[in-house]
């Protein structure tokens, strides 16, 4: 299988997702903040622009060019996406997202959390665990590996939620607003029941 077809199979287009040409207009058209949403699927926010392959392939940078043209963006929002794609595709989907953000724009992103203590849940969302889409799952990120790859990338990091190497968790405000996370502590009621369902979320913010 191609990695376009593997893409594409794991980024599912949306009901609500909107053309190349709808799009293209949206942000050429924009006169405030450019927010994009990263495998929408049926994700649908205020203010942000759903994408999926069909119209935005993080791994070619001629894509973002015919979408963006001379625009930037200011937010990429990508929740439980990249466990899907390998560490080099990650490193090359946020290099070319650094190319379209504007200076102190943002990435956001959510996955399942590597270092969660309780061992139903990584047996859920590991690599060929038996949770939702884990067959796909490509790696198991924790705040380390995740912080690396937006480092290498060339973004500064900003730790919103996540769990210890001691299983401790940590939570920093963040405002939805600038990516709305489901699966995270605020908003996800299954993180005070006894699986303690959680996402390591980071903001990759550009230099």
């Amino acid at each position: 299988m191609s990695l376009r077809s593997l893409i594409r199979s794991i980024v599912y287009k949306p009901k609500n997702i909107l053309d190349l040409i709808q799009l293209k207009s949206k942000i050429k058209n924009s006169m405030s903040e450019v927010n994009i949403i990263i495998g929408a699927h049926n994700t649908d926010y205020n203010n942000w622009l759903p994408t999926n392959i069909e119209n935005l392939n993080l791994l070619e940078l001629n894509s973002f060019e015919n979408l963006f043209g001379d625009k930037k963006a200011t937010r990429f929002l990508a929740e439980h996406v990249f466990e899907h794609i390998s560490y080099e595709d990650a490193l090359t989907a946020l290099k070319n997202c650094n190319q379209y953000l504007v200076k102190g724009g943002t990435v956001r992103i959510a996955v399942p959390d590597g270092f969660h203590p309780n061992p139903d849940y990584i047996n859920m969302v590991k690599p060929g665990g038996h949770g939702e889409g884990a067959h796909d799952h490509k790696l198991l990120y924790d705040y380390k590996k995740l912080s690396k790859v937006f480092e290498d990338a060339g973004y500064s990091v900003n730790l919103l939620e996540y769990y210890d190497e001691n299983g401790q968790f940590h939570y920093h405000e963040w405002d939805s607003k600038d990516g709305h996370i489901l699966r995270s502590k605020r908003y996800d009621k299954r993180f005070n029941e006894p699986l303690g369902y959680s996402s390591l979320i980071i903001d990759g913010i550009k230099k």
